[in-house]
């Protein structure tokens, strides 16, 4: 009976201890900066933190390129934010480019030419149709959105300037740009090999109240396989709630990344 209760009390000693942990601190600072995140899911991270803190901490080790940035309706880019390391959608790869003048930093651009030549393995072909946006190019879109569809309507499927993932240089706009597209061989194959080389769906369908836009079956963002695969082990297959706890995390750390 005594070995049983010292048992008990020492496991509950551990057990307090790890909570304790800077590790723990950290999870719980992350979770409550992200409020819409569902309470199961927190949970769930709570109730294997050591594993969650494994595949975070080795999905941010892996980010060398500075993929992981958050940028939303909350979290804007300034006005003279631009990657130093844009290249142009050229002719001769493996995806087609929508129109001449687009550009993607140089590790998204790689990324979509190598998931470009699997899609074409498979008899598709991936037609980049808008990438890097300038804060200037966001702001005049915005503004003539807003002028044909009325502020409201606008605000659900155009990013204000400094909020568009698109400043970044590591966003895509596939195909026709419409709803129609998740309904074309390129939408299908996307949806179910896009996480595989590191692509993530930006806007999901049904979760307008998290990502702040309605579903965008066309817009995939490039985060890296090792985020994807914490995307979906952890968060749900949601970008946004993967993105915001990173941000989060990384905040409370000992040395904050820097904004872009």
């Amino acid at each position: 009976m005594r070995r049983a209760v010292l048992c008990v009390a020492l496991a509950a000693a551990a057990a307090a201890c790890a909570a304790g942990s800077p590790d723990a601190r950290r999870v719980e600072a992350a979770i409550a900066a992200v409020p819409s995140l569902p309470a199961e899911m927190a949970a769930a991270i709570r109730s294997d933190r050591d594993a969650f803190v494994r595949d975070l901490s080795a999905a941010i080790a892996s980010d060398r390129d500075g993929l992981l940035v958050r940028v939303d309706k909350a979290r804007r880019l300034g006005a003279g934010y631009k990657p130093d390391d844009l290249v142009p959608l050229a002719k001769g790869r493996s995806y087609l480019p929508g129109r001449d003048g687009l550009a993607l930093r140089a590790p998204a651009e790689r990324a979509l030419d190598e998931m470009a030549r699997a899609a074409r393995a498979d008899g598709v072909t991936l037609v980049a149709s808008s990438s890097f946006r300038s804060f200037e190019y966001q702001e005049k879109l915005y503004d003539r959105n807003v002028r044909e569809l009325g502020k409201a309507a606008a605000d659900r499927e155009s990013a204000p300037p400094g909020a568009s993932q698109h400043q970044l240089g590591t966003a895509v706009d596939f195909g026709s740009i419409t709803d129609d597209f998740a309904l074309t061989r390129a939408g299908r194959w996307l949806a179910a090999n896009a996480g595989a080389w590191g692509w993530s769906l930006s806007f999901p369908d049904g979760y307008e109240g998290v990502t702040g836009y309605r579903w965008e079956c066309w817009h995939f963002r490039y985060v890296g396989k090792e985020a994807v695969a914490l995307q979906d082990r952890w968060f749900g297959g949601v970008q946004q709630w993967m993105i915001e706890f990173v941000d989060a995390w990384l905040a409370s750390g000992p040395t904050a990344r820097p904004a872009p």
